[in-house]
Order: C-alpha cells, then sequence, then structure tokens
C-alpha cells in the first residue's frame, strides 16, 4: 500500500464518512472511493459495508485497520521529528479555546507537545463566541480550536476535531426537567439564551431560529460568560442549548441538562489565520486528533465490555 493509500483507509476508517475524509484530507470524494475500491480489488474482499446513509468497517476492514495503525503512525511520528528538526520547531505556539471540553483535550496536547518539542512553548488562553474572532485577527493567537462551521473570508478552517451531543440547560424546578429529552419544538416554549454578538451563520447552527412546525424559536444575545449562563438559567430568565461537557463541567443542583433529540452534535475545529498551516500547528492538531480518537476507542471498548 502506497502511504496516501494508507492514509485515506486510516482516515475513513475513523470518520466513517467519506465526505468528511475528503474535506480532513483535502482531497476529492471520488478520490477516497477510488482508493478504496482500488485497495479491495487489490486484497479480493470487501474492507467497508456502506450503502447511502451509513458506511462500516468489515470485520476484514477492522484487522487491517488495526494491523496497519500503529506501525503507520510510527512512521508518522518519525516523519514528525525529522521535519521539527530540520524547520526547528523554537519560540511559541498560541491555542485559542472556546469550552472547556476543548480546553482540556488542549492541554494534554500541550504537554505531548512540548515533550516533543522542548524548544517551542505553548501558550493556551480561553476564548468566548461573543467575541470569536479578534484574538486571532489581532495576531494574539495562532490557532483556534471553537465551534464550527466558521465563514469568515481571511480565516481557515480544518475539518472537526471533537463532536459533544447537544443538550438544554433549563432550571431544575422547570416542567421540562423531568423529561428524558427534548426536541426542537420545545425550544419554541421559552427564551433561549444565546451569546450576544456571535456570527449569525454559527448561532443559526446551534439554535435554529424555528422549529421544524414553522413557529419561531425566540433567541436572546445577552451570554458574554458560561457563568452569566448558568445564573441567568438557574434565575428562570430562559434556557439554553449546550454540549454534553455541562454535565461534567457545569454540574449544579439548580439546573438540570436535558438531551436534544433532533439536532446534530456541537462540532469544533481548527480555525487560523488565512494561509497555509506551520508545521508547528500540524503536529499539535495531529495530537489532538489523536488523543480524541484514544478516547473514543476507549469509550467504544468500554461499551462493549460484557456485564456482571
Amino acid at each position: 500500500m502506497e502511504r496516501r493509500d494508507i492514509e485515506i483507509f486510516l482516515t475513513l476508517a475513523e470518520e466513517l464518512h467519506f465526505g468528511r475524509t475528503a474535506e480532513r484530507l483535502g482531497v476529492s470524494g471520488a478520490r477516497v472511493s477510488q482508493t478504496i475500491k482500488r485497495l479491495e480489488r487489490r486484497f479480493g474482499v470487501a474492507l467497508f459495508r456502506r450503502n447511502s446513509r451509513h458506511v462500516a468497517l468489515t470485520p476484514v476492514g477492522a484487522a487491517l485497520r488495526d494491523d496497519v495503525k500503529a506501525g503507520y503512525e510510527r512512521i508518522q511520528q518519525g516523519i514528525d521529528r525529522a521535519m521539527a528538526a530540520g524547520r526547528g520547531f523554537s519560540g511559541e505556539l498560541r491555542i485559542g479555546f472556546s469550552s472547556p471540553l476543548v480546553g482540556e483535550i488542549i492541554m494534554a496536547a500541550a504537554e505531548k507537545f512540548r515533550t516533543r518539542h522542548p524548544d517551542c512553548a505553548v501558550r493556551i488562553r480561553e476564548i468566548h463566541l461573543s467575541d470569536a474572532f479578534s484574538a486571532l485577527r489581532a495576531g494574539e493567537l495562532d490557532l483556534q480550536i471553537t465551534e464550527l462551521p466558521v465563514r469568515e473570508p481571511d480565516l481557515s478552517y480544518g475539518a472537526p476535531l471533537l463532536r459533544d451531543q447537544r443538550m438544554l440547560a433549563v432550571p431544575s424546578r422547570h416542567p421540562i426537567a423531568r423529561r428524558a429529552s427534548v426536541t426542537v419544538e420545545d425550544l419554541t416554549q421559552s427564551p433561549v439564551l444565546v451569546p450576544a454578538d456571535a456570527p449569525g451563520y454559527l448561532l443559526d447552527t446551534l439554535v435554529p431560529a424555528q422549529a421544524p412546525s414553522g413557529r419561531p424559536i425566540a433567541r436572546v444575545p445577552t451570554l458574554t460568560s458560561r457563568q452569566e449562563l448558568l445564573t441567568l438559567v438557574s434565575a428562570g430568565q430562559g434556557v439554553a442549548v449546550v454540549g454534553s461537557q455541562a454535565v461534567r463541567f457545569h454540574a449544579r443542583a439548580d439546573i438540570t441538562y436535558v438531551p436534544i433529540e433532533d439536532l446534530p452534535p456541537i462540532e469544533y475545529g481548527p480555525v487560523w489565520p488565512g494561509g497555509a498551516q506551520s508545521s508547528r500547528m500540524r503536529s499539535f492538531i495531529t495530537l489532538v486528533r489523536g488523543l480524541r480518537q484514544n478516547e473514543d476507542d476507549v469509550t467504544r471498548s468500554h461499551d462493549h465490555e460484557p456485564s456482571d
């Protein structure tokens, strides 16, 4: 297998989606499909089961992924180290994050990055959606991992690195707090607190302007911090769409988090000033992606452990 073939195969094995694989690797969807078909002809066996709505590894494909992945990662690490030595990973890499979940994994990636590149410092800074991109534009950050989508002509962005199920934060005394889940239609019943001054296209993605029935959703742009969000929700001034990370990072007796059935997960991805990524950025993004993949692998293995 050629290196590019391995890269396409492993990425599709991770994403299980041809479009996301193509976007992540910067190739066409046809290139991904042709590569997999060529590999399957060469091996004489299907590596993936796919239809118009679903992609899954076959047992042979899963075994090939496990056999190839470790060796490929060792090769890639060797290449990265050689490139770092040639280009000189020095100075500092300044990274912004917009949520506790992202901050946690950035800190873990920063620790690994410092070990690999001791001459390059990593500076980490929190940003908020009410002022999402000013630090990048002012040259105060090199890279930011934040909510997607990003549609700014002077900024570049990459494929999602993390996904987080959406939940509705409500006062614990609210009738919805006793339910197992809610739908977008339920968002029409209360004001929905959203970040002030966040880009309109991002707000439309995080909280739609109307429910499928056509009923409007009252979005109230008042929030400038997560602490303010919790205070206003607890006070009964509205509800808020948040990620499931809030259950772990912002657990409070006066607030209940209820899963939203019919909204996709919130996606977080890398954003940087327009132009090509630096080698330091690429190395850091690779570390974040690898850490997140390892977490997902552990979660899946626990999910399949037999019960006593």
